[in-house]
Order: structure tokens, then C-alpha cells, then sequence
């Protein structure tokens, strides 16, 4: 029997693991997370604007283990040793394997800006994106007794994918905040903080435009060109182009956006990786070990087409665990590995409940259509992790406003 362990039950390893318990081969899967929950990473920002619960975009793990075939042990993991096939877990526990499917996802990251680790939150899981909207609800609430208008002043750093749909979703919830407060929505300031000219590069100029053209008209203070230079307890400080002098906003609420790396752990172990992501052979093994499988936010796979590495979504996670599982039965069988390819289906950014931007094969897509699109790709997901019983349980069905 050979042992096939998995690191993370995120979209990757999930993905990867309903590909091997459905096969009939003479296998034993041992499944690693330190939660017992998968969730949904596409809708952090949800959780931490307070517009969606954690319970609603997570479900139990053991939902979709079939205990017949696979141990699920709810532990963290300390280190990798791909020489010995062994990995050691933080209470020592050490997991023997024939094959590794690493998953372990992705982290903060800050760039070596001077305090934003430790004064901005981070929204990287359930309970860091739960605590951004406590921390929110807290100064709401603060305010009324302090006046201090810094309460009422949300600041998001970073204006690509993560930042501009937590501005969507903050907007939406502005006449929560206001009753919490005791203020008239308006007094709710909102700042999203851009080094780049230009917000979402990963989309044209008018798919860019048409979030700049809806966040003027709910009164978010779009603020580009402005590089974050530091972050000290409630004020981000910016430099003003290039050249320019540096400035300061006063607020209680900063939340952290700017990018994400690897986890830690891949470059801990000795893996050759570059922001915790190793770039990976045609058939997704790291180029030294045969059997070790790097998938999702650790993995950088190259895409042709614009020979850079490409963008670590969960539809490409998704693709990279169904394709590890296979290839792994193929491996066992003695047949050769294809590489594994990938065409994406097209990327839609939320801003808000009714409102997204994005394109969908090559076609581009604003307003309630693609809002609604953003949510049949959410409920696409959550079907191929968890199965129709998680879609009937979680999925959003919310097409109507």
C-alpha cells in the first residue's frame, strides 16, 4: 500500500484528494490542516467587512473524507524533509510517504515596510478576516464616546484584486457601520492606498475605470501613486509619487492588502523557492524531488503565453490538485506524465453585492451580469471541493437584488 500524504485542504489539496479516494488503487491518504474547516479564500473580504459570516463561506473537512481511505489529522506542520520522504508536525508527530502533494497556501506580505506586520491587519484565513471586522465594529463603537473621527476612517492598502473587492464590500455594509457608530453613513470615511498609477492591472483600463467611476460616486477616497513607506499604530505613512514628500493618514482601522507570498514553510524546508513558491516541472513536482507535488499558492507554473508565472487563483488550484491526483495513479501504474496545461475560464472582481467587473473567456463583463457571473464562479468552487452538499448548504443563490 503506498502512503500519499497531503499538506492543506484548501482548493488544491481538496481538489486533489476527492481524484484519489475515487480510485481503486491500493492506497492510504493522510490529510494535514491546522483548521478543521475548508474555506472559501475568495471571500475573505466578505467575512472581514462583515457582509458574510465565516460559517457561510467554510464547511467541516470530515464532510468530504471518506475515513475508508483517508486519516484527516487537524495539526500544523513544522517542516518538510523531502530527502527522508517524512514530515515533521509541530507536536512532533513525523508522517512517513511515498508521495507529498504540498498545498500549504499563502501568507501576508509586507515587503519590509516598517510596522506593517504588526500594525495593519491581515485577512489570510476565517478568523484574521472575523477579527478585522471586530476590530472595525470596536472602534464604531469606540466613537461614541471618544469622537475621534480616526473610529470612523477605514484605511485598505493595495488596489489589485484582494483591496479593491474589500472597498466593494465595506461600501456596501457603510449603513451597518453607521448605526453601530451613531453617525450618518457619510461620516463613514473610506481610503484604499495605491503605490501604482493605476488600480486591478490585471484587467484593461475600462474594466479599472469602471470600479474608479463607482468608488467616486460612494464617496471612497481613491488615492494612487502613493507608495506606503511605513505603518505606525493608526497612520500610514506615503510618499507622494516618486519624488514627493511624505504624508500621513490618521486612522484606527488599516487593513493589509498589498500582496501575498508562499507559505514560509516551502523555503524552511530547504525547497529552492522565490516568495515561497518553487517553480515547478511540466508535471507540477518540484525539480529535484519526483514525488513531491507543489500545487496552489506555493507552486509558480509557467504560462506560455506571457512566459510569466501564472496568477495563483483557485481555478488554477483547482486544476493542479485534479491534475496531481491523476498523475500520481499514473505514476503508480507506470505511466508517463502528460505536462499539465491550463486555459483560464476568465477572472471577476466584486465590488460589492451587485456590482463586479472582469472578463469571462475573453469578453469582458461589468455591473449585475457580472455580479452574477462572480457568483456562479463562487458556487463552481465550493462544487468541486465540497459536492452538491455543500453548494445546496453554502452557495450563493442570491442572483436577484
Amino acid at each position: 500500500m503506498k502512503e500519499i500524504v497531503i499538506l492543506g485542504a484548501g482548493y488544491a489539496g481538496l481538489s486533489a484528494l476527492h481524484v484519489l479516494q475515487k480510485s481503486s488503487a491500493d492506497i492510504h491518504i493522510t490529510l494535514v490542516d491546522r483548521n478543521d474547516y475548508h474555506y472559501e479564500s475568495t471571500a475573505l473580504h466578505e467575512v472581514a467587512a462583515g457582509t458574510q459570516s465565516g460559517e457561510k463561506i467554510s464547511y467541516p473537512i470530515m464532510d468530504v473524507v471518506n475515513p475508508k481511505k483517508t486519516t484527516f489529522l487537524q495539526k500544523t506542520v513544522e517542516k518538510i524533509n523531502a530527502d527522508e520522504q517524512s514530515v515533521l508536525l509541530t507536536d512532533g508527530q513525523s508522517l512517513n510517504y511515498d508521495y507529498l502533494i504540498v498545498g500549504l497556501g499563502f501568507q501576508s506580505e509586507t515587503f519590509g515596510i516598517p510596522g506593517a506586520d504588526v500594525n495593519a491587519l491581515e485577512m489570510v484565513d476565517v478568523k484574521t478576516a472575523a477579527k478585522v471586522y471586530e476590530h472595525i465594529e470596536a472602534q464604531l463603537k469606540e466613537y461614541k464616546t471618544s469622537k475621534d473621527e480616526a473610529s470612523l476612517r477605514i484605511v485598505v492598502c493595495g488596489a489589485g484584486f484582494t483591496g479593491i473587492e474589500l472597498v466593494g464590500s465595506l461600501v456596501e455594509n457603510t449603513k451597518h457601520f453607521a448605526e453601530i457608530a451613531g453617525v450618518k453613513p457619510e461620516q463613514i470615511e473610506i481610503y484604499n492606498v495605491e503605490a501604482a498609477d493605476k488600480i486591478l492591472p490585471m484587467f484593461s483600463d475600462k474594466l479599472g475605470q469602471y470600479a474608479i467611476n463607482h468608488f467616486k460616486k460612494w464617496g471612497v477616497k481613491l488615492m494612487t501613486g502613493k507608495m506606503i513607506k511605513e505603518v505606525r499604530p493608526n497612520e500610514v505613512v506615503y510618499q507622494n509619487g516618486k519624488d514627493g514628500d511624505l504624508e500621513s493618514l490618521h486612522a484606527k482601522t488599516i487593513i493589509w492588502t498589498t500582496g501575498v507570498s508562499g507559505n514560509k514553510i516551502v523555503g524552511e524546508s530547504g525547497f529552492e523557492e522565490r516568495r515561497g513558491r518553487v517553480m515547478v516541472k511540466p508535471n507540477l513536482t518540484d525539480p529535484t524531488y519526483d514525488n513531491v507535488y507543489i500545487l496552489g499558492d506555493v507552486a509558480a507554473v509557467m504560462d506560455p503565453a506571457s512566459n510569466r508565472p501564472y496568477p495563483t487563483t483557485a481555478q488554477i488550484a483547482l486544476k493542479m490538485g485534479h491534475y496531481a491526483g491523476k498523475d500520481i495513479l499514473n505514476q503508480m501504474s507506470g505511466k508517463a506524465s502528460t505536462p499539465f496545461s491550463f486555459k483560464s475560464l476568465g477572472s471577476v472582481a466584486s465590488i460589492g453585492n451587485t456590482h463586479a467587473l472582469g472578463l469571462v473567456g475573453k469578453a469582458e463583463m461589468t455591473a449585475y451580469p457580472a455580479s452574477v457571473m462572480k457568483k456562479v464562479i463562487a458556487d463552481r468552487s465550493l462544487l468541486k471541493t465540497g459536492g452538491l452538499k455543500e453548494v445546496f448548504a453554502k452557495g450563493r443563490f442570491d442572483f436577484y437584488h
